[in-house]
């Protein structure tokens, strides 16, 4: 198991991946309650002066003139946060958020996204590789395998991530 990330706002930011209407829709099981979930992080995190990333996925099916692409409204973006673009899985691989992040001194990320076996993994997987302290809201993911969501949110993730509800998060923000 990894050592329990500290939140320590000055040092944290938010990394929202995903919640597209396209992908929200079709691939979490929970749509509503994964948006709500996230919703909740967001309004602690701002609150608390986290910054929040939105990254996106674009290409394929996720052009840019398409309704699929948007952020849902639940979740969407207020004044001054970044939207960045991707095109794989990953949320390090095709974008520069390692170096916004590090310009930031952000060393500390708090990790949510549809699909749990996809953005979330392989970005976790990444920054745990370059050093990240990691934080998975797991009621803040989603997938559309439940039981793939379990596994990786009980048993893979925490060997890299601390693994916090919403709820726990916005706790430990607060304190």
């Amino acid at each position: 198991m990894t050592q329990e990330a500290t939140i320590d706002p000055a040092r944290t930011a938010v990394v929202i991946m995903d919640f597209q209407v396209g992908i929200v829709g079709p691939y979490a099981s929970n749509p509503e309650q994964v948006v709500e979930r996230a919703a909740s992080v967001l309004a602690a995190a701002r609150g608390a002066g986290v910054p929040v990333y939105h990254v996106v996925h674009r290409g394929g099916p996720f052009e840019a003139d398409s309704p699929d692409v948007e952020i849902h409204p639940g979740v969407a973006p207020v004044e001054g946060e970044q939207v960045i673009r991707k095109v794989r899985a990953g949320s390090f691989s095709t974008t520069g958020l390692d170096a916004m992040l590090r310009e930031e001194g952000r060393d500390t990320l708090v990790l949510m996204g549809v699909a749990t076996s996809g953005c979330v993994l392989s970005t976790l997987r990444w920054g745990a590789d370059i050093s990240y302290q990691l934080v998975v809201v797991k009621d803040g993911c989603d997938d559309g395998d439940e039981e793939v969501h379990r596994v990786l949110t009980e048993k893979v993730f925490p060997r890299q991530a601390t693994v916090l509800t919403a709820a726990e998060f916005a706790g430990r923000l607060g304190g």
